[in-house]
């Protein structure tokens, strides 16, 4: 682990602004305050991310209300939307990231389950429109704060996230550490949300505790797949469809 890297298990994740403790959802957290190469760090209080919103009550939804979200872009598929609707009111845009995930088996390759390295992949090779759609949506002048969603917050939400800090220019050690804590709040032995999720994504049976990991090693292949066929962040989000005045929006907004 780099030096920094090394900074942020001691000081940035245990900053209490981290984790946002709602009864409701596992996994929803503040992206800011990590580093970014250059200078700088990513603004507080104005990048989120979550697992899915629909278990708040009343009181939860107010709380999520006082973080002043103008955005919410929710990368789950029509079905899951479907099963669990968002109750959070105010600007909700829908993105999906996949197909239907009972679909994901039919595109998957004949040998291979639906495991996390294939999806992560299949994400970077297939998805790239959908991501840099998602991405789009927080690129305007009026569209902070915002929250990034999708069922467990960690796949989907997890490699948009990942390409949205690469282009802030945040550490791929930090990026990953980020992506380390969702094994942390979805641990299923703390907490019930496999069966939440079972039921909430209509996976069922198919979803196991082994698909809640989140090994740091694979939002470090997916950053390499990424400048493998692009080169940086930047430039395979603009290959699907940003421009640099999206970008360049984008880290003004997020880079304190």
């Amino acid at each position: 682990m780099t030096q920094t890297a090394g900074r942020l298990d001691g000081t940035y994740l245990a900053d209490p602004r981290r984790r946002i403790e709602l009864a409701g959802v596992f996994n929803l957290r503040d992206v800011g305050g990590y580093p970014v190469e250059g200078g700088g760090s990513v603004r507080w209080r104005t990048l989120f991310r979550s697992d899915a919103l629909h278990r708040l009550d009343a009181a939860g939804v107010a709380a999520l209300a006082g973080l002043g979200l103008r955005t919410v872009v929710d990368l789950r598929t029509q079905a899951e939307a479907d099963i669990a609707p968002c109750p959070v009111p105010g600007r909700v845009t829908h993105v999906p990231l996949l197909p239907d995930l009972h679909d994901l088996s039919v595109a998957a390759p004949a040998t291979a389950p639906p495991e996390l390295v294939w999806i992560y992949e299949y994400f970077i090779d297939e998805c790239g429109a959908r991501i840099a759609a998602a991405i789009a949506e927080i690129c305007g002048g009026d569209t902070l704060p915002a929250l990034v969603h999708c069922s467990a917050g960690k796949d989907r939400t997890g490699v948009v996230i990942a390409l949205i800090l690469a282009v802030l220019g945040v550490p791929d050690e930090v990026i990953a550490t980020d992506y380390a804590l969702s094994a942390v709040y979805l641990d299923p032995t703390q907490t019930p949300v496999i069966g939440q999720l079972q039921t909430s994504t209509g996976l069922g049976e198919q979803l196991t505790g082994a698909l809640l990991g989140s090994p740091p090693k694979l939002i470090l292949d997916v950053l390499e797949r990424v400048r493998a066929v692009a080169g940086s962040a930047e430039g395979y989000l603009r290959a699907h469809g940003l421009t640099r005045g999206d970008l360049a929006r984008l880290r003004a907004a997020l880079i304190v």
